[in-house]
């Protein structure tokens, strides 16, 4: 399973592999050349046998062990994250309801489902999978169309509502609000059509319904997933992974691939300080204050205040206090600062804008001038001082480039590396960490670190 990921094969490639490659006789364990193979199946039975134990990352966890034994593993760690695209098609609309309510129909028992059956209007018995036929260029055809299958989706829901329900039949329920319900609108005469709008958080395929719209940069999206990993950027040693949806923030992780580091940090010893690096995505101010409290150093870039306009004065040429509540303009005019429910705050200067000198360099508006100060502020603008410092950008210039290099090793196979070999969440957060072994292993082989004895991995999975 181990050379497997890390030559991105498929299934019946690794046990082709095994039959053929000496090398991987030798991997396995000096195997005679003779050795018996066995049918690609066991690996899938193996893959879930492992996922079900109480340790389903045993193998990138001993790996990091034999790592951290010889060394390799410091006090400086490396964030990042990589699109993981998914293993299946994204839907449109129309596909996801009629797929969504096949899929009911399929988990309902013998007595459920025909009852759900007699309250289908639309002339279609939902066994066949794909797209229903419609003239698709014919607007009235396509409306039709999709008014049709929403009753048919109310009407099954309806059918239910309120009942006991099996787990698979409640997931499947679930499925089919979610796809009505983030996708449709109702008109003023009743009918349902597509609404002209993107929900949050959309599901974006019946077939894996974890999966989502993800944006690696404004003009880069993805389907699928998030692959975040934690490096020591000394030794490239992967310490920690974890697979989020496409659509989740880093910052919102960063915490689950650093949680032993900042451990390590609150112990009040005599060692070198833990360092923690990442671009702006993890540059928000809660991880800072997080990261300070535990008695890290937080190295993660915090983004520049937006610009009010372009060539117009920025948030950074006013001087804000927020221990005396005031914020003085660039003109000189002090105002206080007006506190919001939710710990931000305001300052308008819009008054003294009207006979302001600096008005032209400073706001378009014609109601003048309004500063938002961040909840946290003062942790922001600490940061932002600090990255200032030469020292500190030619030190994290220096490291934090050092992630990229290791997400291309474990995205250079597209199978299994950046396209996923499963569907779900948790399924291929157990492969990632897998991939990750590989790599690591890898890696300890370039740096000269042989092993004295073989990895404790031998065994039955449950053990």
């Amino acid at each position: 399973m181990v050379l497997q990921r890390l030559n991105g094969l498929s299934d019946r490639e690794a046990v082709d592999a095994f039959d053929f490659d000496l090398r991987w006789k030798y991997a396995a364990g000096t195997l005679d050349f003779d050795y018996p193979g066995f049918v690609h199946t066991v690996l899938v039975d193996m893959r879930e046998r492992l996922r079900r134990s109480k340790r389903p990352n045993r193998i990138f966890e001993t790996v990091l062990a034999v790592a951290k034994e010889a060394g390799l593993v410091g006090r400086k760690r490396v964030l990042d994250s990589t699109a993981l695209y998914d293993a299946v098609t994204t839907q449109d609309t129309v596909t996801m309801i009629r797929a969504a309510i096949r899929g009911l129909l399929r988990v309902a028992d013998p007595a459920l489902a025909p009852e759900i059956r007699a309250t289908l209007k639309r002339d279609d018995d939902y066994k066949s999978a794909g797209k229903p036929t419609c003239e698709w260029e014919d607007a009235a055809a396509r409306e039709a169309l999709i008014d049709a299958l929403a009753r048919d989706g109310f009407a099954a829901l309806a059918v239910v509502e309120g009942r006991k329900l099996d787990e698979s039949v409640q997931e499947a329920v679930q499925l089919l609000g979610t796809v009505l319900g983030q996708d449709l609108e109702r008109l003023e005469d009743g009918r349902f059509r597509i609404a002209r709008r993107v929900a949050p958080d959309r599901v974006i395929s019946t077939v894996d319904p974890e999966a989502r719209h993800g944006h690696k940069t404004q003009s880069r999206s993805f389907d699928g997933y998030k692959g975040h990993v934690a490096i020591d950027p000394d030794s490239e040693i992967v310490t920690a992974t974890n697979v989020t949806a496409g659509n989740a923030g880093d910052g919102a992780v960063a915490e689950t691939l650093i949680e032993s580091e900042l451990e390590e940090a609150k112990k009040a010893d005599a060692r070198e300080p833990v360092e923690i690096y990442g671009d702006a995505s993890y540059g928000t101010a809660d991880l800072v204050e997080k990261l300070e409290a535990a008695g890290a150093e937080a190295n993660v870039k915090v983004q520049a205040p937006s610009p009010w306009r372009a060539g117009l004065y920025s948030q950074d040429h006013f001087k804000v206090d927020t221990q005396a509540g005031t914020a003085c303009c660039p003109a000189g005019m002090l105002v206080k600062l007006h506190a919001r429910k939710d710990g931000s705050a305001i300052a308008n200067f819009a008054p003294s804008c009207t006979s302001c000198v600096l008005r032209t360099q400073c706001t378009d508006s014609p109601i003048g001038r309004e500063l938002r100060i961040h909840a946290k502020y003062a942790t922001l603008v600490r940061s932002r001082a600090r990255q200032r410092d030469p020292q500190w950008r030619q030190r994290y210039r220096a490291t934090r480039p050092k992630v990229e290099r290791k997400l291309g090793h474990l995205m250079r196979r597209r199978h299994g590396g950046r396209r996923a070999r499963m569907r779900g969440c948790e399924k291929i957060r157990h492969d990632f960490a897998l991939l990750a072994a590989a790599v690591n292993l890898a890696r300890l082989a370039a740096l000269g670190r042989g092993l004295t004895q073989p990895l404790p991995l031998v065994g039955h999975p449950r053990a």
